[in-house]
């Protein structure tokens, strides 16, 4: 069982950049080490590769978790904003609307 490949992705982006590899790791293989396999690192230079920041289908996951065949790793940048702060900035701004009416 120990010779038993699986398929995975790993999938980062930057702003005006993505980049989606497609590898065959052995059965096992973690997060994390998927992300260094694939080499994702070397395509996208400024990316800063966080194991607290990194998932699985658009869900976090520890950097320890083994992967399935199928999976799509992915590397997610840091938030730039409060998703807090921007949701109440923009209700504001539609109640302003809402009072010039």
């Amino acid at each position: 069982m120990a010779d038993e490949l699986i398929q995975v992705e790993v999938a980062a982006a930057l702003p005006q950049r993505q980049v989606l590899i497609s590898l065959e790791v052995p059965a096992g293989t973690t997060l994390a080490e998927a992300v260094e396999r694939s080499g994702i690192a070397e395509q996208l230079r400024d990316l800063e590769i966080d194991p607290r920041r990194m998932g699985i289908f658009g869900r976090t996951r520890p950097p320890d978790t083994r992967l399935q065949d199928g999976d799509r790793a992915e590397v997610y940048r840091p938030l730039t904003a409060d998703p807090k702060e921007v949701r109440r900035q923009l209700a504001e701004v539609e109640k302003s609307r809402r009072e010039r009416r």
